[in-house]
């Protein structure tokens, strides 16, 4: 895009967590499980924008793989990383996030503990780098900054040589995933009327 700053990837910090938990709520706005868990419009994004700001900051930040791109002062997407042996968020972490996701999920507390538990169940016992979410701001697509926060902490997993994992829940993520060296595991065993989500697994590049 002519005339737009430079993109620059940074890790996240606390200052960070409000601005990138908008960025990702935006993101992913039409994201088949979350319309799923979260079907009314009107509150989504404020739901979800505070889901994500706890997942980031409780859940997340901690471990050092929460990646973002900014172009000048402007979050533009970012990246949540988790990395080998604590890819499962600890109790420590569940009891300082329960209320905050239990009111983003309010009225859909069954569903997403059931969605939670199918995602639990399909992950891999083998130690990897997992990628929990990853967005850019709709208004911010197609300048490279999904490929960037991919290709950065995938080198360092080739480096270290470590695989990952994440789920697609998008169809035409699949492919995008594809050409960053994933592979598609299967369809996860999901709860009645969820959308189809695929595991994904990349082996360490040689």
């Amino acid at each position: 895009m002519a005339g737009s700053p430079a993109l620059v990837l940074r890790p996240a910090t606390s200052a960070d967590v409000k601005a990138l938990a908008a960025v990702l709520a935006r993101a992913f706005s039409d994201d088949p499980p979350l319309v799923w868990l979260l079907p009314d419009t009107a509150t989504r994004l404020g739901r979800v924008t505070r889901m994500f700001a706890t997942i980031i900051g409780v859940e997340s930040l901690r471990y050092g793989g929460v990646d973002l791109v900014c172009g000048g002062d402007e979050i533009l997407g970012g990246a949540i990383w988790l990395p080998p042996g604590h890819w499962r968020v600890g109790l420590r972490e569940q009891v300082r996030a329960v209320p905050s996701h239990a009111w983003a999920l309010t009225g859909s507390w069954g569903r997403a503990s059931r969605y939670g538990h199918a995602l639990e169940e399909a992950h891999p016992k083998d130690p990897h780098w997992y990628l929990k979410m990853i967005g850019v701001d709709p208004a911010s697509q197609g300048r490279g900054v999904a490929s960037l926060l991919l290709r950065s902490r995938l080198n360092r997993c080739d480096q270290d040589v470590q695989p990952a994992y994440l789920e697609a829940s998008k169809p035409d993520g699949v492919s995008l995933y594809e050409h960053f060296g994933f592979r598609r595991v299967g369809s996860l065993d999901m709860p009645e009327g969820a959308p189809v989500v695929s595991g994904m697994w990349r082996a360490p590049a040689t």
